[in-house]
């Protein structure tokens, strides 16, 4: 072949092998020559600017003795030589770039999250299970052929075009075979692909083909990286995008919180719920500092939101009691009510309207708040008229004021989702669930309860009308680590106190509550009229009477207890003796 195919082919065979050594990827090549590219690009700047100062200095000796002439005499040609040039002499254009790199520096790198493996099916696997789907449907009496297959990191989806059923009159070709006549036969499909569960989408969104979902063999972790790495995230220039997933096609999905404008999560425990909310609230951290966006953290379980203790952006600390995140929700729903005051002042339609005529006029903007609220079944076990009304009015409200709500939970049941609740998040995510009733109740269809956990989700933005299969991102607790170490860093570790607690001091806590939050003083002078008018009182009494939960008439009763107005309880379900007389006596 010659001397130079034969090098070239002996250098493609050693990168090559270095490749398969170091068990590089097509990913990790192209962020290699990324980073070659960006240090191409300094180098250039770096010569533009010392050409740019070997020009000024030399424009500085022939002009200089010119200039200098009318105020006073000519200085000796050596001494105006060594003289340096001026800053103002210094051409703006040459600095530009170094400032707008700086500026890119302020934001955490990529480099701190670990990067993806290559992984996913052979095409034999692909074609092996491809020819079952169509001879199981055959062997029904239904012809269909696999026409397109899309691989994902979890699941494979064939593409299934439905064939025609002939006459057997006259042997032509009369109807087309029904969707429903493919969907009835899941469990069979099931059957002979040897799948532990198996989801049929019919049809695809905007395409002509039954879509059959069959569990891969291997699995794929999808890292954040790998989606805010991708040109889909790349162009969603809004501040509050984050990185959902892959699709069922491979392909990085990302969505805009701003637009949903608030966000339910639901599934079972070990599902990926905590995952999610972490690496949402991880991308976000990514692409705004703590001047643009603050995080509140609501964690009942205390283990899951505890790891952004220390991040600038968070406000606060991470609230783990009932009653302080009861009062955080108080605290953002009254802050809420001072951005709507402040925007009437200034004239402003929305948060971005104001933070441009504020920074017009010299005042100082406000950040986007995002609430993160981990276990919401909690909140509503212990208050749930007041948390049901807190969260519906701000999420009625709080999207023009840059307030939003992400909300997740393990029990997606009508007494913690509510219909009230639903209908002001249209956003939701819905990971697997323990049956079908539950995939109705926070998606209304069904679905969910056929996924395989670890990350695997039915995603459906507010304006899609069917939900859509996604892989969710994966973040460790070394990642979180790194990025909130990067900030401390930069901004320094956060030491000032919660806003809920240094108003509480100022004013105290009534200005925290909402109109009519202090309904518990009114049910309490209800239960101890009961108890006055009573010899003896039960807390399922109390609950019926008054038309409350039972944990709020437990904690009526608890109260009446302490003021000395009924008995100890001797027995479980026993009534109590009532210590009070009538008023009357």
């Amino acid at each position: 072949f010659g001397s130079l195919i034969t090098s070239l082919g002996l250098g493609l065979l050693t990168l090559l092998g270095v490749g398969l050594a170091f068990d590089l990827t097509g990913a990790d090549l192209q962020a290699f020559a990324h980073r070659l590219k960006e240090s191409w690009q300094t180098l250039r700047i770096a010569e533009r600017e010392t050409s740019a100062d070997a020009t000024n200095i030399s424009q500085g000796v022939a002009i200089s003795p010119l200039t200098e002439r009318p105020a006073q005499p000519p200085a000796p040609p050596t001494s105006d030589a060594a003289a340096p040039p001026t800053k103002a002499e210094k051409p703006v254009a040459a600095r530009s770039p170094r400032r707008r790199r700086a500026s890119s520096h302020a934001l955490p790198p990529l480099s701190l999250l670990q990067a993806s493996r290559g992984g996913g099916v052979n095409d034999a696997e692909t074609r092996r299970k491809s020819r079952i789907i169509e001879e199981t449907l055959s062997q029904f009496g239904i012809p269909a052929k696999v026409t397109e297959v899309r691989i994902g990191p979890t699941v494979t989806q064939f593409g299934l075009t439905p064939g025609y059923l002939n006459d057997g009159s006259n042997g032509t070709q009369e109807r087309k075979v029904r969707i429903n006549q493919i969907t009835a036969l899941t469990d069979d499909l099931a059957l002979a692909l040897a799948a532990r569960t198996l989801r049929i989408e019919a049809p695809v969104p905007g395409q002509a083909i039954v879509g059959i979902e069959v569990p891969n063999d291997t699995t794929e972790r999808v890292t954040l990286r790998r989606v805010l790495d991708s040109q889909e995230f790349k162009h969603c220039s809004a501040p509050l995008c984050f990185a959902v997933g892959l699709n069922v096609a491979g392909s990085a999905i990302a969505a805009d919180l701003a637009t949903m404008p608030h966000l339910l999560i639901a599934g079972t425990t070990g599902s990926g719920k905590s995952v999610f909310v972490k690496s949402l609230a991880a991308s976000l951290i990514m692409r705004n500092t703590p001047q643009e966006l603050r995080l509140i953290a609501l964690d009942p379980k205390i283990v899951e939101l505890s790891h952004l203790n220390g991040l600038p952006h968070l406000l606060g600390t991470t609230e783990t009691e009932t009653e302080r995140m009861l009062r955080v929700l108080r605290w953002t729903a009254v802050e809420m009510d001072n951005r709507y005051k402040e925007f009437e002042q200034l004239g402003a339609r929305n948060l971005d309207h104001y933070n441009r005529k504020a920074g017009q006029q010299g005042q100082e903007t406000k950040p986007r708040i995002v609430v993160l609220i981990d276990e919401l079944a909690d909140l509503m076990m212990a208050a749930p008229d007041e948390t049901e009304r807190t969260l519906t009015r701000l999420a009625q409200m709080a999207r023009a004021t840059g307030i939003h709500l992400v909300v997740a939970t393990q029990r997606p049941s009508t007494d913690v989702v509510t219909g009230l609740i639903k209908a002001n998040f249209p956003a939701r995510v819905s990971f697997a669930t323990a049956s079908n009733v539950d995939s109705r109740v926070i998606l209304d269809t069904p679905g969910a309860d056929s996924l395989l956990g670890r990350g695997d989700m039915l995603f459906l933005p507010p304006d899609v009308s069917a939900p859509r299969r996604i892989q969710g991102c994966f973040i460790s607790e070394e990642e979180l680590s790194a990025i909130i170490e990067f900030w401390q860093l930069k901004e320094g570790t956060p030491s000032h106190a919660a806003p809920w607690d240094v108003a509480a001091n100022k004013q105290g806590p009534q200005h925290l509550r909402l109109e009519g939050a202090s309904t518990d003083a009114t049910y309490l002078e209800k239960a101890l009229q009961m108890a006055r008018s009573q010899k003896k009182i039960t807390t399922s009494g109390i609950q019926r009477q008054l038309h409350i939960s039972y944990p709020r008439a437990a904690r009526l009763m608890g109260e009446l207890e302490a003021m000395g107005a009924v008995g100890p309880q001797r027995a479980a379900g026993r009534k109590r003796r009532v210590l009070l007389g009538d008023e009357s006596e």
